[in-house]
């Protein structure tokens, strides 16, 4: 069986912490570097119930896409949620170990995962990374249906193969509309705006999108509509937990090491339940 600084090694090549944005926090967060892994559990987020999930599997490293400390602290006493996680996962032998951004530009990274969710056929990044001469990694993915589809079906396709969520998938847009090329980022994408009308697609599938900027970004569309899907934070990055799973799955039987590979199905979406307004537009 090999040990963390093997695995790790290994993580690093997929997703090298370079690439990863100047403000990010990835890498091994917690773990002994001589110890030997047999399980590993992929999440969205180093949150307490996902790593209470990592001890009862027994797994050995928990990889995630979220960072645990994205900013500085001077305390993980256990006093606090995530001193708790901190406590847990040394008590238990498990390490930890971040993807964020260098997953998301990775190729195949977070947005390849998210389309391929949605049977999208990936033609390139959304916003190449100028570092890549072969053209492929980058954040965000345009895409092609695989034949179009009214605004509403895509919706119904999307909210059919994302996991489920309280929020489902909201849409902007007449839901009529023919949609054959769209835009996807996972995770919080109105700041890819600009790219997104650059990129001449119908659609733009993504995550927290606000008020303003998504009511300007329909305003100035008005002589050529585009259309939008916002689904949860967490349901349009969980897809790349499978893609990163069978990636080491692939490693793990190159190398012979017989790595137990798991991903938590544990919805750590932080919203819980959905209540329509009587009368609300569907």
């Amino acid at each position: 069986m090999p040990r963390l600084s093997e695995v790790i090694a290994a993580l690093e090549n997929l997703w090298p912490a370079e690439r990863a944005e100047s403000w990010d926090a990835v890498g091994t967060v917690v773990g002994d570097p001589d110890q030997e892994v047999t399980r590993v559990l992929f999440a969205v987020d180093p949150v307490q119930e996902i790593v209470d999930e990592a001890v009862e599997l027994g797994a050995g490293l928990l990889v995630t896409h979220h960072p645990l400390y994205l900013r500085g602290t001077t305390t993980v006493a256990a006093s606090t949620f995530k001193g708790r996680v901190v406590h847990t996962l040394i008590k238990n032998d498990i390490a930890l170990h971040v993807a964020h951004t260098n997953a998301d530009t990775a190729d195949p990274g977070v947005s390849d995962a998210l389309a391929g969710a949605l049977d999208l056929r990936v033609t390139g990044p959304l916003v190449p990374d100028p570092s890549d001469p072969h053209g492929r990694r980058g954040l965000g993915r345009v895409c092609e249906l695989d034949h179009p589809l009214p605004l509403r079906d895509l919706a119904a396709r999307a909210a059919e193969r994302l996991p489920a969520t309280a929020q489902g998938i909201r849409v902007a847009g007449d839901p009529s509309m023919t949609v054959r090329t769209l835009a996807v980022s996972g995770g919080s994408g109105d700041s890819l705006f600009d790219h997104v009308r650059a990129a001449g697609v119908d659609a733009f599938l993504t995550a927290d999108l606000r008020h303003h900027p998504a009511s300007e970004f329909m305003a100035a569309g008005a002589h050529r509509p585009l259309a939008l899907l916002d689904a949860a934070h967490w349901a349009t990055e969980w897809p790349w937990c499978e893609l990163a799973a069978s990636q080491l799955d692939e490693i793990s039987d190159r190398h012979g090491w017989d790595l137990r590979v798991h991903v938590s199905k544990t919805v750590t979406d932080p919203w819980t339940s959905h209540s329509p307004s009587p009368g609300a537009p569907n």
